[in-house]
């Protein structure tokens, strides 16, 4: 168990890396593939040693920590995320998992490639855009909206 909790311990702290290089710096040094690969292997020793899963792992989080150079703000709806799926096989257990809960409802999906970058939500009051924010850690994110107002097509 010892080498289990070294991986595991080695993992969070590639992943934590990563993460500030990526979200913070906007300098990453390995491709989105290699670091779901870290993330992949770190959730799947989680999930069979799950007395080594910690609040703090980066399996419990979603994005990263506002910025701290912009203003923090709350989202009215938490900005989540999907995990991300690399074979036929993880795609029929997902769809088993959702008609499961569907309790034998008919269900249509519409597949789309993931095209990684930043997300933004934007707050429209009485019909007028008034901010955008970055996902942040789903639950808060980063102000953006003077960097928002440079793109001509949002209405």
């Amino acid at each position: 168990m010892s080498e289990i909790n070294k991986e595991i311990k080695e993992l969070r702290a590639k992943i934590n890396r990563h993460d500030r290089l990526y979200y913070v710096l906007a300098k990453p040094e390995i491709s989105d593939r290699e670091y779901d690969k870290l993330y992949r292997r770190l959730k799947d020793l989680e999930d069979e040693y799950p007395q080594a899963q910690t609040p703090d792992s980066p399996t419990c989080r979603i994005g990263a920590e506002p910025i701290k150079a912009f203003t923090a703000v709350k989202h009215m709806t938490p900005m989540m995320s999907l995990d991300n799926t690399y074979s036929a096989d993880e795609l029929k257990a997902f769809d088993q998992r959702v008609r499961k809960n569907l309790n034998g409802e008919s269900v249509e999906y519409v597949v789309e490639l993931k095209f990684d970058g930043v997300s933004a939500s934007l707050l429209y009051e009485n019909g007028k855009w008034v901010r955008g924010a970055t996902r942040g850690d789903g639950e808060k994110g980063d102000d953006v909206t003077g960097n928002l107002r440079t793109i001509r097509s949002i209405p």
